[in-house]
């Protein structure tokens, strides 16, 4: 039983790790940004601003939900994200459709008979899923 363990604390290491050294990235790239192009307080809370609806959208329950699915389901119908998510057919079809508007997934229709849709990521997607792990891990951890 130890075992498992052990390796769960090694894949802890590796990915807290790997985490670090891409928010040292993102902090470096943000200070030179800062000090080259003399950016103010106040840009900067204007810029922060412009993406605040972005955000609220990714956290809203579901969504982020959704894009892990389709991460690790690659293309998926909309009976197999509804099966396994648990969510209702409404919310789940317009939360699909919010997220296809802000270009975070496609929606394919795959021809039949019967006709099919899937749902797959936008590299968009991808890098949004991949980047908001560090914020989830680090939001969650003691």
């Amino acid at each position: 039983m130890s075992a498992p363990l052990t390796l769960s604390a090694e894949f802890r290491k590796l990915v807290e790790a790997r985490m670090n050294q891409v928010l040292k990235g993102v902090e470096v790239t943000f200070n030179e940004i800062i000090e080259k192009q003399k950016i103010t307080p106040t840009e900067l809370k204007d810029e922060l601003e412009s993406l605040e609806e972005s955000f609220n959208f990714l956290f809203q329950k579901w969504s982020l939900e959704i894009l892990y699915t389709l991460m690790l389901k690659n293309a998926i119908g909309f009976g197999g994200v509804k099966k396994i998510l648990s969510v209702n057919s409404r919310t789940l079809s317009d939360k699909l459709k919010m997220l296809q508007k802000h270009g975070y997934i496609t929606r394919n229709v795959v021809a039949g008979p019967p006709l099919r849709v899937e749902y797959a990521l936008t590299a968009k997607g991808k890098n949004t899923v991949l980047l908001a792990l560090p914020l989830l891990y680090y939001s969650s951890s003691a």
